[in-house]
């Protein structure tokens, strides 16, 4: 394994536990690295400013440049033009917030989100440019379905970190989730990232039919209690299928600026 290998596992290793950090044992344990090139590589990312050491507490965590970069590329990314249009739609369809993830390494990424006017009283997790966890998340299974098989092994060893009492913690029950999630073409997060908040989420996919990204809306899980989620459902579903129409039609592009793309109406333009 080269060295700018160990770099960039280690720092994808590290951001995707940002919430509470990682010790130098864990950060060995889940890159399964030698300690002394762990040690080393984790020291040249703090003295470089990628990463952080508290002291303290006595984990790493990814520091202010890796924002910077992460900023730079989803405030320029293509696929956030192609899909705005859609996404604003979805918003006013349904009222709720809306969100558009893609997979960045181990975790995802949020490159768009478009909230929803109506307060409830619950912080959301989603913020562009913030990575969330791909087990726990709505959009982050629809990811981690639309995975590589290996890619998917490696990322699905050992229990996976609860964020709520309703979390799935266990790689077999997340297996069986993920197998549903493929036969539906959609996804759902049962208050598995935050308490009260339920999402469903749906692929984003290329004329090739692999998953590029995906769209999520997020509401108050007494919604669900009080009169059910077909229509959220459907909705994103539907979404979903409109901008993978888009995309499967403009192979590689189709030479249209994101001002062109803001300007169309929301549906795929139609084939002769």
């Amino acid at each position: 394994m080269s060295s700018v290998t160990n770099v960039f596992r280690i720092l994808e290793t590290v951001v995707s536990h940002q919430g509470r950090g990682l010790a130098y044992s864990e950060v060995v344990a889940r890159t399964q690295l030698p300690k002394a090139t762990a040690h080393r590589v984790l020291k040249s990312l703090v003295q470089t400013g990628y990463l952080r050491f508290d002291a303290g507490a006595g984990r790493y965590f990814g520091d202010l440049k890796l924002a910077f970069l992460g900023s730079a590329v989803t405030s320029n990314f293509n696929l956030k033009g192609y899909v705005r249009p859609y996404l604003l739609k979805l918003q006013t369809e349904t009222t709720h917030t809306c969100n558009l993830g893609v997979l960045s390494g181990d975790v995802g990424v949020y490159l768009d989100k478009i909230e929803s006017s109506e307060a409830f009283g619950i912080k959301l997790y989603s913020e562009i440019g913030k990575p969330f966890p791909l087990h726990s998340t709505g959009m982050g299974k629809i990811l981690l379905a639309g995975m590589e098989p290996a890619k998917l092994r490696r990322i699905l060893t050992g229990d996976l970190e609860a964020y709520t009492p309703h979390t799935i913690t266990k790689p077999e029950a997340l297996k069986k989730e993920l197998a549903k999630v493929r036969r539906c073409g959609y996804a759902l997060d049962r208050e598995e990232i935050t308490r009260g908040i339920v999402c469903v989420a749906a692929p984003i996919r290329n004329g090739g039919g692999d998953t590029v990204a995906a769209i999520s809306i997020a509401f108050p899980a007494y919604i669900n209690e009080e009169r059910g989620i077909k229509a959220e459902i459907a909705a994103v579903t539907r979404c979903a299928s409109e901008v993978t129409r888009l995309l499967a039609g403009t192979p590689g592009g189709d030479g249209a600026s994101h001002r062109d793309v803001g300007r169309r109406a929301p549906a795929p333009k139609k084939r002769g």
